[in-house]
């Protein structure tokens, strides 16, 4: 049997398929220890990452389900759901790539200034007080008082490491889109030689 073939895309699909449910079951299991932990106190942050993970889990069954039973209506819509996660996804990783320091800088005042749950987070996670400088008055959660604007100096580093994790996945969800419709428009030899699918 030669690669490629009607077994060989089966077996990829249903591989990729499988390593995209271990990947939301990570991300579930990640953000439920953190939450567990007292890490991370912000609801919608908890909510935000289940509601991807439970999302990625429900398109890669629909995907499997799709590959195992080349059902072709389930394939059909595993490659459009694929494709707009793609495109979502590579546009996200890309900003996070292409932001520049006044950007990132910008974009994390925004999100300081939203919520007290993060900022309670951030400086208890960082050990840091304070966006950019610590007002006396306010309570801190760190268990020292520096207000070096920490939050800066990783914020590069976390944007590129996230842009190029989700630039590695959406490249790998292109790639299941391909497979999906070579898939989908191959001939199952088992079946009746006279019947297309």
């Amino acid at each position: 049997m030669v690669c490629g073939g009607h077994v060989c895309s089966k077996n990829s699909l249903c591989a990729l398929n499988i390593l995209y449910c271990m990947v939301s079951l990570l991300m579930i299991g990640a953000v439920a220890w953190g939450k567990w932990l007292g890490m991370v106190s912000s609801i919608r942050v908890v909510a935000a990452v289940m509601g991807v993970g439970i999302f990625l889990l429900l398109v890669a069954l629909v995907g499997l389900c799709g590959a195992l039973k080349h059902h072709q209506v389930l394939l059909f819509f595993y490659m459009i759901i694929l494709f707009l996660v793609f495109v979502l996804q590579f546009s996200v990783s890309c900003a996070c790539l292409a932001l520049n320091k006044e950007q990132q800088n910008h974009l994390l005042e925004v999100g300081w200034n939203k919520s007290e749950a993060t900022q309670r987070d951030v400086e208890k996670t960082l050990n840091c007080c304070g966006f950019s400088s610590f007002d006396s008055n306010s309570t801190c959660a760190a268990s020292c008082f520096r207000s070096s604007p920490i939050m800066q100096e990783h914020a590069g580093k976390v944007l590129r490491f996230v842009g190029g994790v989700g630039l590695f996945f959406s490249f790998t969800e292109i790639f299941g889109v391909w497979l999906a419709h070579k898939y989908r428009n191959t001939k199952d030899p088992r079946s009746n030689p006279g019947a297309f699918l």
